[in-house]
């Protein structure tokens, strides 16, 4: 699944995997883990009554996921089950009769279809990190889960413990508890802890999560056990098993690692240890007062109107300082306009360093289309800014659905009218420049017919056309120079190809950059 999440990557917006009910949770738990930097959704779904069948609840539960996927750019690994999305690394399965055989103790569900669709945009995960999408397979299979019952012995546990076992998630009474008048049991988890084995705590309760809170916890704690807070027991065997596999990290590294919401899989507090409400902002408290709205929905409707246009006329200005105020104040940085753009759209259009890693690194999408179909890195593309671009690309951004034809056309307009920062851009974003408009002319016939020296120049001397490539008549560019008069244009070609030839070994040219760098 995941090599082939990776080979699509670049083609498609979103993806759906139709999976068993019984280990989906499991599944769903180790691709979130697998999948790093993921911005694109990734949705299970399957179904309690065979497909096949008249009554089926999985045709509606795949087209449901297929729509969410080509609708909302929600990039996390998920799962679509009764007109319910979850993240993935929350669920557990709870029924094995029921249509709704799926859900997220301890987090509501992020999105619910019904005659309306609610989306609950401010528990969408986000990564905050300058980085592209890879895929991370090098997870261990030694891991294994042992679950405490009162009559369990020590020569149990010690057995469980055992090489080549690498880390157990131990599943504890209450809020993570085991008896501390059982040192025989604690006295094995700790000779395993202090050898290197890895332990993580969590529930045997549906709902909730662990503390130290208790001295039947503080025991375990105490013996090297690390707590899971309110991770489920299938997200914790995927955790430990990705932190385990991870060959650069040591044993202190994993143990922290293991601490810390890596995907979402665990509920964290804020700093301030206080939840904000809109009510809390004064600019919101003064237009529902001025409106007279009392209801919370009046009130997230008013905020979902105001803050998006907000952001983005932040955005255009590069004021970095009022969106990180309004963030403060609880907007959603993700949120988008009446054209459906977002700030990320405005501050890459506009040439802001400064306030698109901001936004990217708050989880702004680079995926995001607005009314029109363009992302932000289309949109630092067509507006020549080539920092943004830059640092776009490090996310991972791409060109979605462009057809080479309309790229050739935009690479052909740049070239008639010498843009060189222009193609410069488009180079830089990966888009391949020998690709032909209808004539078979690529970028480099168009300039030599239209006697654009600067953009001649460029193209040869990024090697990205050979100036020997004939257009769709077999004319070089050199050959439709003379032929529309441009001799020095002609001969330009020819001593620039000259000098090249000698600096340059043939077969260096690449479709998507510049010079083979082994050569």
């Amino acid at each position: 699944m995941v090599e082939n999440i990776r080979e699509n990557y670049r083609l498609y917006d979103g993806f759906v995997i139709i999976h068993g009910t019984d280990t989906m949770a499991y599944t769903a738990s180790a691709l979130s883990f697998a999948l790093e930097n993921l911005g694109k959704p990734v949705i299970l779904t399957g179904s309690q009554v065979p497909l096949s069948e008249l009554r089926s609840d999985g045709r509606d539960n795949f087209l449901g996921a297929v729509y969410i996927a080509g609708h909302y750019v929600i990039p996390e690994v998920t799962l679509y089950f009764n007109n319910k999305l979850y993240r993935g690394n929350r669920c557990v399965k709870i029924s094995s009769e029921s249509f709704r055989a799926f859900d997220s103790p301890n987090l509501a569900p992020l999105l619910t279809m019904a005659v309306d669709i609610t989306v609950n945009w401010s528990s969408i995960f986000r990564m905050n990190t300058l980085a592209a999408f890879r895929v991370n397979t090098n997870m261990t299979r030694n891991v294994g889960l042992l679950r405490l019952f009162p009559s369990i012995t020590a020569e149990t546990v010690r057995a469980f413990l055992q090489p080549p076992m690498e880390g157990i998630v131990l599943q504890t009474y209450g809020a993570g508890n085991c008896p501390d008048d059982r040192r025989d049991i604690i006295a094995e988890i700790q000779t395993a802890a202090d050898r290197g084995m890895i332990i993580l705590n969590c529930t045997q309760c549906s709902s909730g999560g662990v503390s130290a809170s208790y001295q039947t916890g503080k025991v375990l704690l105490d013996a090297g056990v690390i707590p899971g807070s309110d991770i489920t027991p299938e997200a914790a065997l995927s955790k430990l098993s990705y932190i385990l596999g991870q060959p650069n990290f040591s044993l202190e590294e994993k143990r922290r690692q293991l601490k810390r919401n890596l995907r979402g899989e665990i509920s964290v507090s804020t700093a301030t240890g206080r939840t904000f409400t809109f009510e809390d902002s004064e600019f919101i408290r003064a237009v529902v007062d001025t409106l007279r709205i009392g209801s919370s929905k009046e009130v997230q409707a008013v905020s979902e109107t105001l803050f998006p246009p907000l952001l983005c006329a932040a955005a255009r200005n590069g004021d970095l300082n009022a969106i990180k105020y309004m963030q403060e104040t609880g907007a959603n940085l993700t949120g988008h306009d009446y054209d459906g753009r977002t700030a990320l759209h405005l501050a890459a259009s506009e040439g802001h360093t400064e306030v698109v890693r901001f936004l990217l690194e708050n989880g702004c999408s680079i995926y995001a289309r607005d009314r029109f179909g363009n992302t932000p890195f289309m949109d630092s593309i067509r507006n020549r800014k080539l920092d943004t671009i830059e640092i776009i690309k490090q996310c991972g951004g791409h060109l979605i659905n462009e057809s080479p034809f309309e790229l050739a056309v935009l690479l052909c307009s740049a070239a008639a009218t010498n843009d060189v920062t222009g193609l410069q851009a488009y180079h830089m974003a990966g888009v391949d420049m020998m690709c032909t408009d209808y004539s078979g002319n690529t970028a480099l016939h168009v300039a030599a017919i239209n006697n654009q020296l600067e953009a001649i120049q460029y193209l040869l001397e990024s090697h990205v056309i050979p100036a020997n490539k004939p257009n769709g008549e077999g004319f070089t560019a050199a050959e439709l120079a003379a032929q529309h008069g441009h001799q020095k244009t002609a001969s330009l070609i020819k001593e620039l190809t000259d000098k090249l030839k000698e600096k340059i070994p043939s077969g260096s040219f690449k479709l998507n950059g510049g010079p083979n760098r082994s050569t």
